[in-house]
């Protein structure tokens, strides 16, 4: 056994199966029937042993929908024989009181019900009535049979406007722990791209999640920021402590391939779950050993520095010259690689949106060529620059902006600056950033 691979201790994302119960707008993998050639019970067990010999030291299962596939349950129970940690992510919806219970019995660290803001907006973007309902019921009966529950939602025009008060349906139930993640332009949502935030509308976003981290750390509710959400603004440290005081929380890379590897149904293996399977694929366990593959697959050592720059050799546009560039190294591959078909580059950045609102201008993302219809596609965009004031393209109506925010009448009630807040915020954010650029242009966002 390799102690190079030992030492990693890689955390595990397993697409056990395609087959999913629901329809959503943004899936990545256009989950809905089941793969063509999916591992069978037997395969499935003898990679679990793999895992486990490798230093894997945690397992999510994934689908499509994992609870679908009829064996997923034996899998999970062997997951945690060979001294594994295994978690679930579901869509939550079906998981009776029954299955509850199960899960529990198969010794499943903790469950993450997938949920995106209030009921209409959920079942809109999960293409299923009643969907919301069901996933607030499978946290309901996962808690009642001592499952810890955690939330996770995506972040784009429906969802993020509506967070404060899906924050309060979290703490409700009793979820512990809530990870955003940004949409992406990756499988269906390639093809609803009206889904997507603009770059510049991160400026009213990451104020708005800050709000809710702090008030999560009174209230038992962790925030965690997923690994396209970010990177180096004012809220950095604040989002990436997950509720302690550290002073390493802030973004230190890609980890891809590094504490990192992607499974998908029918056993290839990627460095991260969601990166596009035809660019990043390593190589299929049904003919290499998952050792072999994560130690020598090409695809897989994405981020191991080379060559004199320290491994930003990859980085282009923006992020090539930032100041963070050998540190980010362009933050979430994912998110880039779908935005324009190469990674290196990332307009989903906090700080970079921040720079662009000092000088007076901002970024904006348009679809130059769309996806193919595949499993883990993406098309690609074209970034351009506009004046900050000027006029959006598209619906107005569904851009982010702090009126737009949804704030419980209880909250307003409490402070009655809570209105005022973001952009407040938002104004000290660019002040700030202009202070320290040494910029004395005077600029105010308009939103």
């Amino acid at each position: 056994m390799s102690t190079q691979l030992r030492q990693r201790r890689t955390y595990a994302v397993w697409e056990i199966t395609l087959k999913c119960n629901l329809a959503c707008q943004h899936c990545g993998s256009r989950a809905g029937e089941a793969r063509q050639d999916e591992l069978s019970t037997a395969e499935a067990l003898d990679l679990v042993q793999q895992m486990a010999e490798a230093g894997i030291g945690e397992v999510t299962l994934i689908g499509g929908e994992a609870f679908l596939r009829k064996d997923w349950l034996e899998i999970a129970a062997e997951i945690n024989r060979c001294g594994m940690i295994c978690t679930l992510t579901t869509g939550g919806y079906g998981i009776s009181a029954e299955l509850a219970r199960r899960i529990k019995q198969a010794g499943l660290a903790s469950v993450s019900v997938s949920i995106d803001g209030m009921e209409a907006s959920h079942d809109a973007q999960r293409g299923k009535a009643g969907s919301w309902k069901f996933a607030f019921e499978s946290l309901q009966h996962l808690r009642h049979a001592g499952v810890p529950i955690t939330a996770n939602s995506q972040a784009n025009r429906l969802s993020a406007p509506e967070f404060p008060l899906f924050y309060e349906k979290l703490v409700e139930v009793g979820v512990g722990g809530w990870q955003i993640a940004m949409t992406v332009p990756m499988g269906n949502a390639a093809d609803n791209s009206w889904l997507l935030l603009q770059p510049a509308e991160l400026l009213v976003l990451h104020p708005m999640l800050a709000y809710l981290a702090r008030r999560g750390r009174r209230e038992g509710l962790i925030m965690q920021p997923g690994n396209n959400v970010g990177y180096y603004g004012p809220y950095e440290k604040l989002l990436r402590s997950y509720g302690s005081d550290n002073d390493w929380a802030f973004w230190r890379g890609c980890k891809a391939g590094l504490a990192l590897i992607g499974i998908e149904a029918d056993g290839t293996i990627k460095g991260c779950p969601s990166l596009p399977t035809n660019a990043y694929a390593g190589g299929n366990i049904r003919r290499h050993s998952l050792r072999d593959i994560v130690l020598n697959a090409e695809k897989m050592q994405i981020n191991m520095s080379t060559g004199t720059e320290q491994g930003t050799d990859h980085m282009w546009g923006f992020c090539k010259s930032c100041e963070y560039a050998e540190l980010c190294r362009g933050g979430c591959s994912w998110t880039s690689h779908v935005f324009f078909d190469k990674r290196g580059n990332n307009p989903y950045c906090h700080y970079r949106s921040l720079v662009h609102a000092a000088h007076g201008i901002r970024e904006d993302l348009r679809i130059k060529r769309n996806a193919f219809g595949l499993p883990f596609d993406n098309g690609e965009f074209e970034i351009s620059e506009k004046a900050l004031g000027a006029a959006w393209s598209g619906n107005e109506e569904q851009r982010l902006t702090p009126d737009r925010i949804q704030w419980p009448e209880q909250w307003l009630q409490e402070d009655s600056e809570l209105k005022g807040f973001i952009q407040n915020e938002i104004d000290h954010n660019i002040g700030n950033m202009r202070n320290y650029l040494g910029l004395t242009r005077k600029h105010k966002l308009a939103v």
